[in-house]
């Protein structure tokens, strides 16, 4: 009986102690995802990169410029929000097509990032989203190419610098793309498909 009642009292104490320290260690983790007035950086940014459609759409297309200007904020400490315009113009390498034509790529992302902030300084993150694109093809290339819309399920993975208020960045973006009736693959009548991957730097301000 004695032994019952020490074996019981040990296990009430050790649930105690444990069901503290799951206290403790939830109520840390929601402190640092609790949204905090004090702790929100929102800012712009502007870049430059390069990129291009894999896949069979890649093999008609070539590597194009992109610029993008981005608004984002972090009201969560490992925790942000981005939303940004890109514009693309990526050439057309097809034998069907002259030279000098390329498709005008216009596309709206809203993207979730996941990552700290280092010493203040460095922010590595990982991000998914989701955007729509509207392509373009130049006048040239109608007989081949038509203008389509795009959906388009970005990943990215990056890091930034920060230095007071100025922020500093590279990342890397493959998009898996959705409803591509942009053009057909050479000799057959099936749409040519592929994703989209692009890399760019970003120079920016945090407020």
């Amino acid at each position: 009986m004695r032994k019952t009642s020490m074996v019981t009292g040990l296990a009430v104490a050790g649930v105690c102690v444990a069901g503290s320290a799951l206290a403790a260690d939830a109520t840390e983790v929601s402190r640092k995802l609790s949204f905090s007035e004090e702790d929100v950086q929102a800012g712009l940014d502007v870049g430059v990169g390069l990129g291009g459609y894999t896949g069979k759409l890649g093999n008609e297309t070539g590597v194009g410029a992109l610029f993008n200007i981005t608004a984002n904020a972090q009201p969560w400490k490992y925790i942000g929000v981005e939303a940004g315009y890109e514009g693309q113009n990526i050439p057309i390498d097809d034998a069907r097509v002259l030279g000098g034509n390329n498709i005008w790529r216009n596309n709206g992302t809203l993207l979730g990032k996941l990552g700290p902030v280092i010493d203040r300084k460095w922010h590595p993150f990982v991000g998914a989203g989701f955007g729509l694109s509207y392509l373009h093809a130049s006048s040239g290339s109608r007989d081949v190419y038509n203008n389509d819309w795009q959906t388009e399920v970005p990943v990215a993975a990056g890091i930034e610098y920060r230095l007071g208020h100025l922020a500093a960045g590279v990342r890397a973006t493959y998009r898996f793309v959705g409803g591509e009736e942009l053009a057909t693959i050479p000799g057959t009548n099936d749409d040519a498909k592929g994703s989209l991957f692009n890399g760019n730097l970003t120079l920016g301000g945090r407020f």
